[in-house]
């Protein structure tokens, strides 16, 4: 189960790194055009990309928890 969560982090990570982007192109549209505060779509993928990035945490710590626990089968 460990390489499932593995697995659903790393394309977390890459959603989050697209997101940034998205961001960044944001700010600078945002420059480009004068404005002199940070636009409101911004703010809200940036709010998202620190959303998934607390996700990708999330399901490292369960394979973290796992592996100090060591393999415990249920009964």
């Amino acid at each position: 189960m460990s390489d499932q969560f593995n697995t659903l982090a790393d394309r977390l990570d890459a959603i989050s790194e697209e997101l940034a982007e998205v961001a960044l192109a944001e700010l600078s549209q945002a420059i480009r055009g004068g404005a002199s505060k940070r636009p409101a779509a911004e703010r809200v993928v940036t709010q998202a990309r620190r959303a998934v990035e607390k996700a990708a945490h999330l399901l490292r710590s369960i394979d973290a928890d796992n592996e100090s626990a060591g393999s415990h089968e249920l009964d």
